[in-house]
């Protein structure tokens, strides 16, 4: 999980609201200069430094509890170490590099072109904008649903900083520090680092172990059912009983990130800073639970049929065991708990290519630990010269990189169903130009851009699925794209009440792909067989769908200093592509862009001698082309080459409504409250047609019908904290605070179904802070999951595919923390 060591952006705060209980002014750059974020006429969520570590927030994922109509979380062993990101119902979960993300991340105006490496550490963080419907027009890459903007902490000469160190549950220990030197009287650096272990929270069981007759037992999680007999008798054992039975434990954390600044400042007109970082993350898999569900009030019973099962314990991978093993509920552990073996298939062998190739010639069948390893580094330099009084221009240089692994085994028991090793090496270039000025005695202010950005992806896996006629396979696929893109926006203040923005953008696009599709070692996969044909195919996405012009129009009117009304306008895309995980030539098929136009009305006010902030956002968005995943595509590329399938198509049309209310509260010295809440409305108004079937509609009986809950997105969502500092006099400050999160319930798939039903949930975190008088030593004892509430944040259902599988990454329970911190 990539780390942010650098900073985000928001609340850059007056001290005197500290003092007379007044609300903070709080300074953002959504429009390419500085402004008070509520002069600012769009809607967004700004969260400080300081905020985040009160919040005991220290990931990017954390930041979403928040702000309203934003969905951030960390994706589950299948998908790696990636996010899924929503604001208002738009976004992207796939963590493959050939879909875009609906959400724009940026680290100081870099750009992240994937969901991969996404999940950002919040060290040494400045601000943090969360900014809420499409932001092509304001922003490097076109982000059709939002974007997330973080902004580090930049070098000033200070000779300041600070370390901090944490001791918590299941021997979790983090460090943290900064330090900011002068160098010359032109040149300061900014050193950055954090490193984080904990042990897992998920136990890995061996079955064998656990159960040595061979599932003639109840469920580990007290059911009372008891299942049939093993018919071939017990699955053996790897870990002796000594042990508990216990393989390993999933879930830990093992991250470490290091980030440098040096900034050369020569003149008052120049300023330069040069950004690197580096992350490291190694550790065992995120940790999953197979899931107990049923459907239409039947019990789902996962079986797969006519597939032999595999294991570690033979030298061939068919019917190790004497006999089929059923894949069934007794494989069922626990809220906490899985039986995943992570097998290496038997025919996993040495070759003369392939990412995975072993050297030692073909190899029995084996178990392992699920692993994720990330590494991750970037470079980036950040140019601002004032070419006169009223004019500015701006470069942004980044040039990224990461390299992962991970396994997952998605069955989650001592078979060998389905499991899948990644390996994804990523490559990124890009450059942004602004020329920002001024005119008419500053009445105007405007920004003219152009942005570049040039990747490559190679997406290495081995496959093993077992279905019927598809063999073990590994793919290579490379995927490459290219965005090229001019951009201008304007501000004019007609009168001292009255303004107008405007904004549009020029996007071109071009995406390519080559796939793979060979055995493990290398060599050709058997004649005949559907996925071999794939083998060297390419797929060009280019031409006319990828090119597209954006626009924004927006007025605002300041009825009082205090309280402003804004209107606007303003349109996004997402671009198309190929669909990168095709199973037969048939699945080789093009998606075309989606696109949105969000019609939006807002107040912004600060009432009561400022003593209370108050934003209200309400839109419309016409959502239209949606680009959807199918697991079932028999109704587009017909009987016989739909199951397996992994195909995204542009599934049709929909109205997204919806209201977003935030609000601050100091009504007396050293009480501060805040809290937010938002409401999202997703209604299909179309499905597309595919010959005689409709995709999504009651019409495809071979498909899904989705339903009006995006995925992972909650109708109603709502957050409220509280904290009182208390002055102790001599003896510093104690500060506690409360926050209380709600999330509605979420479908983990466009097909909304029990089986991918995440339950409504509310989240207390509490956190009790000592200071001392002057400010620069602070001892916190924090509290997560308050009330050890249970709760899924993703699923991954797989009951569209005849496999009847469904399983779910849990939360982590309740957790405690002491923190010290020293500044200096």
């Amino acid at each position: 999980m990539a780390l942010f060591v650098s900073s985000a952006p928001v609340l850059a705060q007056d001290d005197k609201g500290a003092a007379d209980n007044s609300t903070d002014e709080i300074l953002v750059t959504a429009q390419f200069r500085q402004q008070n974020v509520q002069k600012t006429p769009l809607a967004i969520t700004a969260v400080s430094g300081d905020m985040l570590d009160a919040r005991s927030q220290t990931s990017i994922a954390d930041i979403a509890n928040q702000a309203p109509s934003v969905t951030l979380k960390p994706q589950g062993a299948s998908f790696g170490p990636s996010l899924t990101a929503n604001i208002r119902g738009v976004g992207q979960y796939d963590f493959n590099p050939a879909f875009e993300p609906g959400v724009g991340m940026y680290v100081d105006d870099v750009y992240y072109p994937t969901l991969t490496g996404s999940i950002l550490d919040l060290l040494d963080v400045d601000r943090v904008e969360i900014l809420r419907g499409p932001q092509g027009t304001l922003a490097g890459k076109n982000s059709i649903g939002g974007a997330v903007k973080m902004y580090s902490k930049r070098p000033t000469g200070s000779n300041s900083g600070f370390i901090s160190g944490t001791y918590g549950s299941r021997d979790r220990i983090d460090l943290r520090g900064a330090v900011d030197f002068a160098l010359t009287d032109t040149v300061s650096a900014r050193l950055s680092g954090v490193m984080k272990r904990q042990g897992g929270y998920i136990t890995n069981y061996d079955f064998g172990c656990l159960y040595p007759a061979g599932g003639s037992a109840t469920f580990v999680n007290g059911d009372g059912v008891t299942l049939p007999v093993n018919p071939a008798g017990g699955i053996p054992a790897l870990v002796p009983a000594f042990k508990n039975c216990v393989r390993s434990m999933e879930g830990d954390k093992d991250y470490k990130a290091l980030r440098g600044q040096l900034r050369f400042q020569p003149n008052d007109r120049l300023d330069i800073n040069i950004i690197g970082d580096f992350t490291k993350e190694d550790h065992r898999s995120a940790g999953a639970v197979l899931l107990d569900r049923s459907v239409n009030g039947v019990r789902v019973s996962p079986n797969f049929v006519d597939r032999p099962s595999t294991s570690p314990y033979g030298a061939t991978d068919i019917n190790p065991y004497g006999g089929n093993i059923p894949y069934d509920n007794r494989f069922l552990c626990g809220p906490y708990c899985n039986f995943a073996s992570y097998l290496a298939p038997a025919d996993y062998s040495s070759g003369p290519g392939g990412a995975f190739a072993n050297t030692g010639g073909v190899r029995q069948a084996t178990a392992f630990d699920g692993m994720l390893d990330y590494s991750g580094w970037g470079v980036s330099g950040q140019l601002e010269y004032e070419l006169n009084d009223s004019m500015t221009l701006n470069s942004i240089s980044a040039y990224r990189s990461y390299h992962t692994t991970f396994d997952n085994d998605d069955d989650l028991s001592p078979l060998a169903h389905t499991n899948n090793t990644n390996d994804l090496r990523f490559w990124m270039a890009s450059e942004e130009l602004r020329l920002s000025g001024k005119l008419f005695d500053d009445a105007v202010n405007y920004t003219l851009g152009g942005f570049y950005l040039t990747q490559k992806s190679v997406n290495a896996a081995i496959v093993d699925i077992r279905y019927s006629g598809l063999p073990l396979f590994a793919n290579d696929d490379v995927t490459k794209a290219k965005t090229a893109a001019a951009f201008a926006h304007v501000s004019w203040q007609v009168t001292p009440e009255l303004s107008f923005n405007a904004g549009l953008r020029y996007t071109n696009e071009y995406k390519a792909y080559t796939f793979s599709r060979r055995s493990p070692d290398g060599s050709p996969l058997p004649a005949g067989t559907s996925i071999a044909v794939l083998d060297g195919r390419t797929g060009i996405y280019d031409g006319p769908e990828s090119t597209r012009w954006d626009y924004r129009l927006n007025a605002q009117y300041e009825i009082t200093p205090d309280i402003s009304i804004y209107g606007q306008v303003s349109t996004g895309f997402k671009g198309g592509g190929i669909s990168p995980r095709p199973f037969n030539d048939r699945q080789v098929l093009s998606f075309g862009p989606e696109t949105l136009t969000s019609y939006e009305l807002g107040w912004k006010s600060e009432l009561f001698d400022r003593k209370v902030r108050l934003n209200i956002a309400t839109y419309l968005s016409k959502y239209s082309n949606i680009q959807l995943a199918l697991t079932n595509c028999t109704a587009i590329v017909g009987d016989g080459y739909g199951v397996p399938c992994s195909l995204t198509v542009n599934a049709g049309n929909a109205d997204i409504k919806g209201f977003e209310v935030e609000t601050t509260v100091r009504p007396v010295k050293g009480l501060l409250v805040d809290g937010s809440v938002s409401f999202v409305d997703f209604d299909y108004k179309k499905f597309a047609t595919y010959g005689s079937a409709t995709v999504g509609g009651p019409g495809n009986p071979n498909g899904p019908q989705f339903g009006d809950y995006p995925v992972y997105t909650p109708r109603w969502k709502w957050a409220v904290g509280a904290q009182y500092t208390a002055d102790l006099g001599s003896a510093g400050t104690l500060t506690p605070r409360i926050d209380l999160s709600y999330q509605g319930k979420v479908y983990g798939a466009a097909a909304n179904r029990s089986t991918n039903l995440i339950d409504a949930y509310t989240m207390a975190n509490a956190r009790l802070t000592w200071a001392n008088p002057d400010s620069d030593l602070e001892i916190s004892l924090e509290v997560t999951n308050l009330f050890d509430k249970y709760y899924l944040l993703t699923v991954m259902d797989f009951v569209s595919q005849g496999a009847g599988l469904v399983s779910g990454q849990p939360g982590r329970p309740r957790e405690w923390a002491v923190t010290v911190k020293k500044s200096f």
